[in-house]
């Protein structure tokens, strides 16, 4: 393994810290030196999370579980792609001039769920996320570990690869469990972000019809205009809209990517006789009635955090063999240098996905 740089590097670069008061701080910081088993690499995109909003940059506080606040005040992003400059010693996959995507945690590797390759689900000590206990993606530079990295397709541009690390991976992930495909068709209620992804691909798993729901006049526009969804409806609609496109009989498959009570009792409402529901939306309850809405309609509920590192994979390749580009549901693009009204934009109400780039030259 050729463990040189394809071009020298700086000894310092711009990286982004959230201090918790909903604002973003852009320090000067040593760009770092991988050792064994880690790649550097140049960032080409690193998207901005809603978990990142929710649990960081208005305060700092707990998430999964974890006891206090789970922000480690390092540099944020868990969304990135870009460039291998650099491998360390034992590296033996990846090297200088490698296009790659990072899954965004680093786990122990040795547990079951790491070697299953949903490291996002460890609980060992070592588990650090990117962006939130190590160094995230809102940087000119990362050091990954090598094991956390997935191929980026010629075909994908760095945008495309920051949306695969994170809201791409968890909206296919949640449509793998309820099997979308061409026998019936999907709703997906919440077209933030993670929504729009989740049309988009259920697009190119082949299902009948995609209908959206979401509360934000703004939000819908957006996702009409994508040429992703058959139908894109208010949730006072939903019912009439979901009606006229499954002839009265429900959706087959439902993903609720709202994370909210509201969302997620009108996705098992909506749902057909012996439909299959995906819950993938952070935060909030689960209200329902039970014997009519799920007993009596054999509903099957799945519930899903992100993905793993194969399925991450698996999508990248998938989405070219679909002709998709995430970077369609990109409605906001920014530099790192401009990354508090990035995050202002992010946290209030962008039309669709909100970017950190690079800047010219990466693609």
């Amino acid at each position: 393994m050729n463990t040189t740089t394809t071009a020298p590097t700086p000894a310092t670069m711009r990286g982004v810290r959230l201090p918790g008061d909903s604002t973003a701080v852009v320090d000067t910081l040593p760009v770092p030196e991988p050792g064994p088993g880690q790649v550097l690499l140049r960032i080409g995109a690193s998207g901005i999370c809603g978990s990142d909003i929710g649990f960081i940059y208005h305060e700092h506080k707990t998430h999964r579980g974890i006891d206090g606040p789970a922000y480690r005040g390092v540099v944020a992003g868990h969304e990135p792609s870009g460039t291998v400059v650099r491998a360390g010693a034992g590296c033996r996959r990846f090297g200088p001039g490698d296009r790659v995507i990072v899954y965004h945690i680093a786990g122990c590797g040795l547990c079951d769920n790491c070697r299953r390759g949903f490291m996002i689900s460890c609980t060992a000590p070592a588990r650090a996320a990117y962006g939130w206990q190590r160094d995230g993606g809102h940087a000119q530079y990362l050091l990954a570990e090598e094991s956390t990295c997935v191929p980026l397709p010629d075909e994908l541009s760095f945008v495309d690869g920051a949306l695969i690390a994170c809201g791409f991976g968890t909206a296919y992930e949640g449509l793998r469990r309820i099997g979308v495909n061409g026998d019936g068709d999907l709703l997906v209620v919440g077209l933030g972000p993670v929504g729009l992804a989740a049309g988009m691909v259920g697009r190119g798993m082949g299902a009948a019809r995609v209908i959206g729901v979401e509360p934000s006049r703004r939000r819908r526009d957006w996702a009409a205009g994508l040429d992703v969804f058959d139908a894109v409806a208010a949730p006072e609609e939903a019912a009439d809209t979901v009606a006229a496109a499954t002839a009265g009989r429900g959706a087959a498959t439902v993903i609720d990517c709202s994370g909210s009570r509201p969302g997620r009792s009108l996705a098992l409402e909506q749902a057909a006789e012996w439909g299959r529901v995906s819950l993938v939306g952070e935060g909030g309850t689960l209200e329902t009635e039970v014997s009519d809405t799920l007993l009596h309609k054999q509903l099957t509920l799945y519930a899903s955090w992100v993905t793993s590192l194969p399925a991450m994979a698996e999508l990248a390749r998938n989405l070219v063999r679909w002709g998709l580009s995430p970077e369609r549901v990109v409605s906001d693009r920014f530099d790192l240098a401009d990354a508090d009204a990035a995050y202002r934009l992010a946290a209030g109400e962008s039309r669709g996905k909100v970017v950190l780039t690079a800047g010219a030259g990466q693609r």
